[in-house]
């Protein structure tokens, strides 16, 4: 096989699925459901198999793209004005968000056959249609087509919401919507005033371009730069702009939210990292004390909020927020251990979430509630399922051996080296991150119990299947963190020269 048509294949293999289930009977149940799962199998596959490409020493440049795609010419002008080339790549980094997309994509599949009850021919198409945009975002090399697989992202997930949701599900599905479709729309306006300006949008010639004061004066990048923020941040979210994400974590199928949580709140972060820091890098350091002030009310507001919520969805979907004003953490300290303990917390997030989610999604179809005070008494009735919520707590508070640890670590050290008060109060959340947690977990676990959990089943058979996967690289990811750290070093070498570090 051609090494430059893997990518190629990696992203738009779901859509495969998408065929074979068109032609398929809606009544055939178990046939759908067969081809839901096996239609993320090669994206998955393909994915271990690039990183066993650059485990081997080799180079991910081999799997570049590029061709001529769409030209516009002026009027009896044989030269195009502007090309947009169809581009795909990817480096350390992106390998990083391929990977833990194709792995949450495929778990999530498995979900879906356990927690979706009705229609699951069209929930399965547009599944597949949600993966193949997840897959372009983080392979796409200029800012064109970034957009577009931006909002592939976009349409599948407002019907997955607002078709397959829980009771407030149209409400939740129509505030994802505006929220993100206005964050589409400032990002729009930054790539046309880009391609404009510079007759480009491949990302590494714009890194170049933007840096000329002769194309762009500091005052008109710093505004391209906020844009930039503002449009990314509703994606993390960034306090104020997170509201629409509450409602989507709570009123969301789990699969949905295990792919929300854990995939598509990190385009966010994706974005400030590779456009925001790698294209607006001295627009970056101006506002990183800014950027740090905001981790931090991040930190503390979801922290503070997950403390007093009663039901558990709450609690985690409060404490996705806290945990996304870690990555803004790392990244507004601009140095090596920052950026790269930002980059760490956004995949163990995705794996840590991914988990939880799905646990919550397990307890509330055997027992139709995630209130805390009615699942008291779990770890007798439901052992299993209780002492896996544990472990992922755990891992969400940074216990040691364990993948969130190694982010938070990480990202802290950053911060303290340059903005040690901002990062102390920081610390705050740390500690109230470990206080609503166990207060939850604990409570579900361990506390009175207000109900009998006789007859209720324990976890098994398939459901086994994402509990341990994601537990296993959790772990794997805390006593052995090269396996992130190897693939970032080229990546994070960049940065760093971009920065002047």
């Amino acid at each position: 096989m051609n090494l430059h048509s893997i990518l190629s294949i990696l992203v738009f293999s779901p859509l495969l699925g998408i065929i074979v289930l068109a032609i398929i009977p809606k009544a055939q149940e178990k046939a759908i459901k067969a081809v839901g799962f096996l239609a993320t199998l090669p994206a998955l596959l393909l994915s271990l198999a690039v990183y066993a490409h650059f485990l081997a020493g080799k180079n991910l440049s081999d799997f570049s793209v590029s061709v001529p795609w769409i030209q516009f010419r002026g009027i009896n002008v044989q030269e195009p004005i502007f090309s947009v080339y169809y581009e795909l790549g990817i480096n350390g980094f992106q390998l990083l968000m391929v990977v833990l997309t194709s792995v949450i994509s495929t778990l999530a599949a498995i979900g879906a056959c356990k927690f979706i009850k009705k229609e699951w021919k069209g929930y399965f198409m547009l599944f597949l249609l949600l993966v193949t945009g997840m897959l372009g975002v983080f392979t796409a090399e200029n800012l064109i087509l970034f957009f577009i697989f931006f909002e592939v992202t976009l349409i599948p997930t407002f019907f997955l919401i607002g078709k397959w949701g829980y009771f407030e599900k149209e409400k939740a599905a129509y505030s994802f919507l505006i929220y993100n479709g206005l964050g589409s729309a400032v990002l729009l306006i930054v790539i046309m005033v880009l391609f404009a300006k510079t007759g480009t949008t491949n990302i590494e010639m714009l890194k170049q371009m933007v840096a000329d004061p002769q194309l762009f004066k500091g005052g008109f990048k710093l505004g391209l730069f906020i844009a930039l923020l503002v449009a990314f941040g509703v994606k993390l979210p960034i306090f104020p702009l997170h509201s629409w994400m509450l409602r989507v974590h709570v009123q969301a199928p789990p699969s949905v939210v295990m792919i929300h949580s854990g995939i598509l709140l990190k385009i966010g972060a994706y974005g400030l990292i590779r456009f925001g820091m790698g294209i607006f890098p001295q627009q970056f350091e101006k506002l990183a004390t800014l950027i740090a002030i905001l981790g931090v009310i991040n930190l503390l507001y979801g922290a503070f909020l997950a403390f007093i919520q009663t039901d558990f969805k709450m609690v985690l979907a409060y404490s996705s927020i806290s945990h996304m004003g870690i990555v803004l953490i790392g990244l507004a300290a601009m140095n090596e251990a920052g950026i790269q303990g930002a980059i760490f917390q956004a995949v163990s997030h995705g794996l840590i979430s991914a988990l939880l989610f799905f646990l919550v999604g397990v307890l509330y179809e055997r027992t139709d509630t995630s209130l805390i005070e009615n699942l008291g008494g779990l770890a007798k009735g439901m052992p299993l399922a209780a002492g896996f919520l544990l472990a992922g707590a755990m891992a969400s508070l940074g216990l040691p051996g364990m993948s969130g640890f190694v982010s938070e670590f990480m990202a802290f050290l950053g911060l303290f080296k340059v903005q040690p008060w901002i990062a102390a109060v920081g610390t705050i959340g740390i500690i109230m991150t470990a206080a609503y947690l166990l207060r939850a977990v604990l409570g579900m676990t361990y506390g009175k119990a207000h109900r009998e959990f006789d007859g209720v089943l324990d976890l098994r058979g398939v459901e086994l299947v994402p509990v341990f996967v994601l537990m296993a690289l959790i772990v794997l990811i805390g006593v052995y963190p090269s396996v992130l750290s190897s693939p970032l070093q080229a990546t994070l070498e960049t940065i760093m020269l971009g920065l002047g570090g």
